[in-house]
């Protein structure tokens, strides 16, 4: 792996950021194994929620954690890896299983840390392990749920099981589910899906698809995607946030909880 020194650089989080909302802030681009317990790995940006007076100190992973390799039937990944690399990867060397991939935004590192993936797809359901800076801890050893992980250390790299036979119906497939989503400036999924429920039907349901306040709104697309229109704050998108909880504790006693992440 190529070591090379770690440095800083300056990002716009209003352009940086898939919901383009944020501050402009120093970030530490890392590029080689440490401890960084001060830091907050950011990735792409694709699932955040940043407020501009945030003092959080934000890094993401360099270039040197940007690889995929195949050793002894297993796949190493780097987490600075995007989907997309991963995903063509896959669809070249013939690899399974990762089709869901397919036009799911954002960096290795990130998706691992959320569980990422599309309604049953998640990612843990191939990871074989995954490496810290100081060890590989197995996947039966970590502490992972839906759309969470209890992982505190940085994440350097997945390790993933090989199963050959890509499917390209299956990758087309995902494609197709996604487009049914919005495809404006967002963070992705608002909220997580309740057990047995789902997070968009219950903003429709008190009213609140395409409700919209100053530049932001709960997509009238689908509802669970709170979008930006273009000047976009902070503020109204957590007053949207905040008022969705309410309104579906209120009507159905249920406790919505945030797929985005929100430092303020």
């Amino acid at each position: 792996m190529n070591q090379n020194i770690n440095e800083v650089k300056i990002v716009d989080f209003k352009r940086y950021s898939s919901i383009h909302i944020g501050g402009i802030k120093e970030v530490l681009v890392i590029n080689e194994l440490g401890d960084y317990k001060d830091y907050q790995i950011i990735g792409r940006g694709n699932n955040l929620l940043i407020s501009p007076n945030c003092e959080k100190r934000f890094a993401i992973l360099g270039d040197s954690f940007d690889y995929i390799k195949e050793e002894n039937e297993l796949l190493y990944v780097g987490c600075a890896t995007s989907s997309g690399k991963l995903l063509t990867y896959a669809r070249k060397n013939n690899i399974a299983d990762l089709e869901f991939l397919a036009k799911l935004p954002g960096n290795l590192g990130g998706l691992v840390k959320m569980n990422a993936g599309l309604k049953s797809w998640e990612i843990f359901n191939y990871i074989h392990s995954i490496k810290t800076k100081d060890e590989y801890i197995l996947k039966k050893d970590l502490d992972f749920s839906y759309r969470h992980t209890n992982i505190d250390s940085i994440i350097y790299e997945a390790i993933f099981n090989i199963k050959r036979g890509f499917s390209k119906e299956k990758q087309d497939e995902f494609v197709r589910m996604r487009d049914n989503q919005p495809q404006m400036a967002s963070a992705g999924s608002c909220f997580k899906n309740p057990k047995g429920d789902f997070a968009g039907r219950l903003i429709e349901a008190v009213g609140l698809k395409g409700y919209r306040v100053g530049d932001m709104e709960f997509s009238s697309t689908h509802a669970n995607f709170l979008v930006n229109h273009q000047n976009g704050t902070f503020d109204d998108a957590i007053y949207l946030i905040n008022l969705a909880k309410v309104k579906v504790k209120k009507e159905f006693n249920i406790e919505l909880e945030t797929e985005i992440i929100i430092f303020e």
